[in-house]
C-alpha cells in the first residue's frame, strides 16, 4: 500500500498516453511505456521514490516488465511498518483504482492531469470546460485540416459554375492562406487571421478583397459541419478596413481623341469599348464578338465573362456603333493580351498619363452625366449605385459628355 516511508514508492506517469502495459500486484498498478531513442527501441518504468520523480528504461519489454512486477510488489506490501493510511483511505484507494481500471491509467496519471487542467482553467472547474467543449464539438467534424476545406470549397464554387477568372482569383488568395496556417481550421483564431492579413503591404482594397475569400471559406466550413453552427467563426470576427476616397482618374476628350487618332487597327477595340461601353479590361479581354451585337445595340456579359459572375446587359452607343461596324468581327475581341500593354505604350508616346481604369473610369463618369442616374449607370457598369454616387457625381459636365460620345471615326483620322 502507498505510504509515506523513506522508500515511498508510488507509480508516476511522467510518459504521456496510454502505457503500452501495465503490471499489477494486488491492487498495486505500474505502466510501461514504450519509445524510440536514437532509432532503438526503448522500454520505460515510471515512479516516485522518496518524493522524487524516477525513471528506469530497458531495451527489452522483459526486463521492464521485471523491474515493473518488483516495484508493483514493493508497493502493494509496503516498505514501513507503520502504515499511516487509514482503513477509510485504504478502501477509497481502491475505489478510485477500480474506476480508472477501464481508461488503462493510473492515479498519479489521472491526479496528475487533473492537477495541469485546473492550473490552467484557474477559477472555471473542470466539468464547466469540458461540458463547454461537447457543446461545441457536438454537430461538428473536429480534426479537418484547413487544405482539405480549401479543396472541397473550389470544388463546389466550380461546380457552381463561377467564372474562371473569380475561381483564379479565390484559389490564389486561398492557397496562401492554407499554406501560411495548415493546420485545423476548428483550431485557427482571428488574431491569426489578422496577422495573416497584415504580413503584406496590402491597400484597404486589396485586405478587404482577401478577407472576403477567407469569410466566404470559413462560412463553407460551417456549412459543411466543419465549424460549430451556432457560432460566429474567427474570420467573423474581423472587420474590413475602411477605405478612403478613391480619386478617379479619367481622359478629357480632346486627350481620348487624340489617342483614337494615332491608334492602329488592332488597338481599336479595346480602346472603343473601354471608352464607351466601360467594360473592365478582364471583362474585355473575355469578351467574344458574338457578345456584341450592333443591330440591337447591346453587348451581353454572359456570367462566366463579368467580374461579378452575373449576366450583365450593356448598351452601345451611336459612337461606337462607329468604331466598331468597319472592324473584322470574329473570335475574341482581344487575341493576345499584350494589346493592353500597346496602349499604355502608346499613351506614353503622345505624354498622355494612363490613370489606374481610366477607360472604364472615363466611360462611368461621362455617362451618368448624360443619363443622371446612379443606378442605371450602376446596372450598366456592373457596380452598386452607392459607388457610382460617391465616385462619380457631378465630375463631368454634361457638354463634356457630349463631347465625349461625340468622338468618332469622322473625328478622328483614325487607321482603320
Amino acid at each position: 500500500m502507498h505510504d509515506k516511508s523513506t522508500t515511498n514508492l508510488a507509480l508516476h506517469s511522467r510518459c504521456r498516453g496510454k502505457p503500452f502495459a501495465v503490471v499489477k500486484q494486488g491492487s498495486a498498478a505500474v505502466p510501461i511505456y514504450r519509445g524510440d531513442v536514437r532509432g532503438s527501441q526503448r522500454f520505460t518504468v515510471a515512479f516516485y521514490r522518496d518524493g522524487r520523480r524516477m525513471r528506469r528504461t530497458f531495451g527489452s519489454l522483459n526486463a521492464a516488465k521485471e523491474e515493473a512486477r518488483l516495484l508493483a510488489l514493493n508497493i502493494q506490501r509496503g516498505m514501513s511498518s507503520d502504515n499511516d493510511l487509514r482503513p477509510q483511505d485504504r478502501e477509497a484507494f481502491r475505489v478510485v483504482c477500480a474506476m480508472l481500471e477501464p481508461f488503462g491509467l493510473p492515479l498519479v496519471t489521472a491526479v496528475e492531469e487533473y492537477v495541469q487542467c485546473r492550473r490552467k482553467l484557474g477559477e472555471t472547474p473542470l466539468i464547466t470546460s469540458v461540458d463547454e467543449h461537447v457543446r461545441r464539438a457536438k454537430g461538428f467534424t473536429t480534426g479537418v485540416l484547413i487544405s482539405r476545406v480549401i479543396e472541397e470549397f473550389l470544388a463546389a464554387k466550380k461546380q457552381d459554375r463561377m467564372s474562371t477568372h473569380y475561381l483564379k482569383s479565390l484559389q490564389s488568395i486561398l492557397k496562401q492562406f492554407g499554406q501560411a496556417l495548415p493546420g485545423e481550421i476548428a483550431r485557427v483564431t482571428t488574431q491569426q487571421i489578422d496577422a495573416w492579413l497584415r504580413s503584406g503591404d496590402y491597400s484597404a482594397v486589396t485586405r478587404n478583397n482577401r478577407l472576403k475569400r477567407v469569410k466566404l471559406l470559413f462560412g463553407y466550413a460551417r456549412q459543411s459541419g466543419y465549424l460549430p453552427k451556432r457560432e460566429p467563426t474567427a474570420a467573423d470576427e474581423l472587420k474590413h478596413r475602411k477605405q478612403g476616397d478613391t480619386d478617379v482618374g479619367i481622359f478629357k476628350p480632346e486627350e481620348f481623341e487624340l489617342l483614337m487618332r494615332a491608334a492602329p487597327a488592332a488597338l481599336i477595340p479595346v480602346l472603343a469599348i473601354g471608352a464607351f461601353a466601360g467594360l473592365r479590361a478582364a471583362e474585355i479581354a473575355r469578351l467574344d464578338w458574338s457578345a456584341v451585337d450592333l443591330g440591337r445595340r447591346i453587348i451581353e456579359l454572359r456570367a462566366g465573362q463579368a467580374k461579378t459572375a452575373s449576366r450583365r446587359i450593356v448598351p452601345i452607343s451611336d459612337n461606337l456603333v462607329a468604331w466598331l461596324t468597319p472592324l473584322e468581327r470574329q473570335g475574341l475581341v482581344v487575341p493576345e493580351k499584350i494589346v493592353f500593354v500597346k496602349i499604355t505604350k502608346l499613351a506614353k508616346s503622345l505624354g498622355l498619363e494612363w490613370p489606374h481604369n481610366a477607360l472604364r473610369h472615363s466611360y462611368i463618369s461621362y455617362r451618368i452625366a448624360v443619363v443622371q442616374s446612379a443606378a442605371q449607370v450602376a446596372l450598366e457598369a456592373g457596380n452598386s449605385p452607392a459607388i457610382i454616387f460617391k465616385h462619380y457625381r457631378e465630375l463631368v459636365t454634361k457638354e463634356a459628355a457630349a463631347q465625349w460620345f461625340g468622338i468618332t471615326p469622322k473625328t478622328c483620322t483614325s487607321t482603320l
